[in-house]
């Protein structure tokens, strides 16, 4: 465009002229930002037009008052259940819930996957041959190594039956959204940043999101993901699982700090962990207990004012000010029982109370938990304090004659189901339920 060119439109292109169409060109767009954000869709984005997503939000949370002293026992009142938390993927964020289905293995959606790492059996005896020594094995991991992972959320999202037959669908598939934070460098970290602010608010960073089936895969799905069969260990405990590793972006493994390989293995509903020691036999308990990915028990509950108590005696400083409950990881949190009452519990009934359900669930208490490392890890923020409660644990709480030199705190419990079930062994276990203990006795635990 030449000179002449611009003399005969007569456009006066000076500084103030520029001002103004700068201002005009942003009144204009700015409105169309907010209207419209120019963020990309996430998955659970298409989710919510067909799925609902389970849990109680922050702001709804039984456990915002679990540091008050309305959860102490009153006379005349038994203890009832105060919150329900399930964590579909090992040692990552957990959901809270107001009910739960009661299956042999756990509250459903527990534990039903797991991240594993692939190590190299090194140290080797020096007989060892050179196939011993090439064979590389995938072993679980959770916060005890790699604490970030209590930042990684994990959302249910379940078919909702309004939401399908107003888009004239039908499915009854879940799902799990898994999000991570990841902030790339440079201009593309800036402009993500600015992407989730945008869409989620001014406190939001940027996430990277996977998207998970909960139903175990067909033959047919797993031959076209790639998935595959492998063995995976889990304490003592070795297994054939599903390898999902193809669904995991390679910037997990770089936020989680996992040199190794990285894989996702999804429990096989088929090969589940049988569970003995502690537990009641088959006999018993008319059934083989089994579990998923759990530590060792199916369920595992604690007590508020147990936590409250020993948490009396724990040392706080700037880094650990009160110890919340999900420290522990537990399923069932109860409210209104004396501090360790529980650890003489042998059998409980859990009766309807106010939770607006009808049927009762019986629980053999099978022995207490034996606390590792990992309520050191902060859930809310993924940092491991370098002592607490560990130490205290350790100090304090070693009160079980079978596991002398490691501190307690909680009990693990098996689901007992009415013979009349048969094989269809389930039952319901909701916020509200009071606590009817059923037999007494003294636990003592049995090391793997």
């Amino acid at each position: 465009m030449d000179q002449a060119f611009l003399d005969k439109l007569n456009l006066n292109l000076d500084a103030s002229g520029i001002f103004l169409l700068s201002i005009t060109v942003l009144a204009f767009l700015i409105p169309v930002v907010v209207i419209l954000p120019p963020v990309g869709l996430q998955k659970s984005d298409a989710l919510i037009q067909t799925h609902t997503k389970a849990g109680v939000e922050g702001t709804k949370s039984n456990l915002r008052n679990q540091y008050s002293d309305e959860h102490a026992p009153q006379a005349g009142k038994p203890p009832r259940v105060h919150s329900l938390v399930i964590y579909p993927i090992k040692s990552c964020k957990g959901i809270e819930l107001t009910r739960s289905k009661v299956l042999p293995s756990g509250l459903q959606f527990d534990r039903l996957f797991t991240f594993a790492q692939l190590k190299s059996p090194f140290p080797v005896s020096v007989d060892s041959t050179d196939e011993e020594k090439s064979k590389h094995k995938w072993e679980f991991i959770t916060q005890r190594q790699f604490s970030r992972l209590a930042n990684v959320t994990v959302d249910l999202w379940l078919p909702d039956e309004m939401k399908l037959r107003k888009q004239s669908m039908k499915t009854k598939e879940a799902f799990l959204t898994v999000r991570f934070p990841w902030k790339e460098d440079g201009w593309r970290g800036v402009l993500s940043s600015i992407t989730a602010k945008l869409a989620r608010g001014r406190s939001a960073e940027p996430e990277i999101e996977i998207l998970l089936p909960v139903d175990f895969p067909s033959q047919v799905e797993i031959k076209e993901n790639g998935y595959t069969f492998e063995e995976v260990r889990i304490w003592r405990d070795t297994i054939t699982a599903l390898n999902m590793q193809k669904e995991l972006p390679a910037e997990l493994q770089r936020y989680l700090g996992v040199s190794n390989k990285l894989a996702l293995f999804r429990i096989d509903p088929d090969q589940l962990r049988e569970v003995h020691r502690c537990a009641p036999t088959k006999e018993e308990a008319g059934y083989q207990p089994v579990t998923g990915f759990q530590d060792a028990y199916p369920l595992h509950l604690m007590n508020l004012n147990s936590v409250k108590e020993f948490s009396s005696e724990v040392p706080k400083d700037e880094n650990l000010k009160e110890l919340n409950v999900l420290r522990f990881r537990p399923n069932i949190i109860l409210s209104g029982a004396e501090a360790y009452d529980e650890e003489t519990w042998k059998q409980i009934r859990f009766k309807p109370g106010s939770s607006g359900l009808y049927n009762d669930v019986v629980f053999h208490v099978s022995c207490r938990t034996v606390r590792c490392k990992l309520p050191n890890v902060d859930p809310a923020t993924g940092l491991r304090h370098p002592s607490e409660p560990d130490k205290s644990l350790r100090a304090k709480r070693a009160v079980d004659e079978g596991a002398p030199l490691n501190g307690c705190l909680g009990m693990q419990l098996t689901p007992l189901f009415d013979p009349s079930l048969g094989e269809d062994r389930e039952a319901w276990i909701a916020v509200g339920m009071t606590i009817e203990v059923e037999q007494r006795g003294h636990h003592v635990y049995i090391k793997q």
